[in-house]
């Protein structure tokens, strides 16, 4: 396994780790609002834990694509508001399509509740916003996005709303 650390700078720091094995790459994207947590940058290291296993493809399609899609219909259904385009944007911000990413350093991860997988929502605000007929795990690619997306779309009007951590 090799790690790659690349930092990128907007409005606010960017940090991305990609972690590499047996030539299938997975990233995770964590973001740090530039005057709140500043002085955590400086001591935490940007990594993403990996979990025993990342075979997330019961009941999907088994990539970002079809896990996306797949949610969709489910938020479609249940009213839930959102797009390909705002979905895709905001996993790949918090995750980099990395189903298995979490993150063991911010303030969630301190207080024992680390953000996990594709849109890194910590384990209270997934049961909170868990969408029935999905899986009742965070780690699961279409049960975290459509509770990630139900959480937006009570918080934020919608996950296309969403263009930062939330």
């Amino acid at each position: 396994m090799a790690i790659n650390t690349a930092l990128t700078t907007r409005l606010r720091t960017l940090t991305l780790t990609g972690l590499t094995a047996t030539g299938i790459a997975a990233a995770a994207v964590t973001l740090m609002p530039a005057n709140a947590h500043a002085a955590d940058m400086a001591q935490a290291p940007a990594r993403v834990a990996k979990t025993a296993s990342s075979n997330h493809t019961a009941g999907t399609s088994g990539n970002l694509d079809g896990w996306i899609k797949q949610a969709l219909g489910i938020m479609k259904a249940k009213g839930i508001p959102g797009s390909y385009d705002g979905l895709k944007r905001n996993i790949m911000r918090e995750s980099g399509g990395n189903p298995a990413a979490q993150n063991n350093w911010d303030v969630n991860a301190q207080k024992g509740t680390p953000s996990k997988g594709l849109l890194q929502v910590i384990d209270p605000t997934f049961n909170a916003y868990h969408v029935s007929g999905t899986a009742h795990s965070v780690t699961d690619p279409v049960a975290n996005i459509t509770a990630a997306a139900n959480y937006a779309a009570h918080r934020y009007g919608s996950i296309d709303n969403v263009n930062s951590a939330y």
